[in-house]
């Protein structure tokens, strides 16, 4: 019963997606599943701090990733932390209980020689799909938005007048990204030969062959080809050229909050991993250039 309640109120209030309400249920079942199965007469309002732990420990021996673990603990937060507002617990099973440590790799970005390459160089195709796609590279790089963003924007999107783009991005938050002169003769060039293949002048910004909103598989699969021609990173998807603009942008001295707003990050946290890759970066040329490194 107060599962479903929870549930609802992630759905209703919090704006939640069903692929997200569904991932929050699953994790739930399954820690009734365990209590279950440690003792019959456990039930989510009972567990205490200790089978919190001695779930996280069942998961980690079964050989459970620490994203997952920690992803299955914060569920549980959430859960708990909606029972003591609602004023049907006094206190939480999870409090204090900490997850395994992550390990967070570096994210993976593309060389700034080899953006150049890609964009003034390589051969993305011809005709309308040449320029659609080296537009959708370049937007990508030029503006950090994610694959979902890119899909969804529109014409009416796009402001001439003051070079910005507006996006929509994870619960529907907003966000207006400045564009520079080389991308709005990107943009321009794009709306015209779009035009002049399917006679469009407003809707969906980026299309497909058909003329219509472009989908998903086929962004990923363009940014995976025009990659592949210049970069030997080991992932090559639109979210590497998400990395690769903040790495761009840290790398010229920008701010970490203004990065942390173009990105639309909710916490500086998340941004400051971009941080320790221009570190990294520095310490590579180091070592190869120092003599004594």
């Amino acid at each position: 019963m107060y599962k479903e309640r929870f549930l609802k109120y992630l759905k209703l209030e919090k704006n939640y997606s069903d692929k997200t309400v569904e991932a929050y249920r699953s994790d739930l079942v399954l820690f009734e599943q365990f209590l279950k199965e440690t003792d019959n007469s456990l039930d989510l309002l009972s567990c205490d701090r200790d089978l919190v732990r001695l779930w996280i420990v069942d998961m980690m021996e079964r050989g459970s990733a620490t994203t997952t673990v920690n992803r299955k603990l914060s569920t549980l937060r959430s859960f708990y932390r909606y029972m003591r507002l609602r004023g049907i617990l006094e206190t939480s099973p999870v409090q204090g209980v900490k997850g395994p440590k992550n390990k967070k790799p570096l994210p993976q970005f593309v060389k700034e020689s080899e953006m150049d390459i890609l964009l003034d160089e390589t051969d993305l195709g011809t005709g309308f799909i040449g320029i659609r796609n080296r537009t959708i590279i370049a937007t990508f790089y030029q503006t950090g938005i994610r694959m979902a963003e890119l899909i969804g924007l529109s014409d009416r999107d796009i402001d001439f007048s003051t070079n910005m783009v507006k996006v929509t991005g994870k619960r529907d938050k907003q966000r207006f990204i400045p564009f520079g002169k080389e991308l709005e003769e990107r943009f321009r060039l794009y709306m015209e030969a779009r035009e002049a293949e399917f006679g469009m002048t407003e809707g969906a910004f980026f299309v497909s062959n058909k003329g219509e909103r472009i989908p998903r598989h086929q962004v990923y699969l363009l940014v995976k080809d025009a990659l592949s021609k210049v970069s030997s990173v080991a992932k090559k998807s639109p979210h590497v050229l998400r990395h690769t603009f903040a790495t761009s942008m840290l790398n010229h001295n920008a701010e970490l909050g203004a990065v942390k707003e173009l990105l639309g990050h909710n916490s500086l946290q998340t941004t400051e991993i971009y941080v320790h890759n221009t570190l990294q970066e520095l310490k590579d040329i180091y070592k190869q250039a120092h003599p004594r490194a």
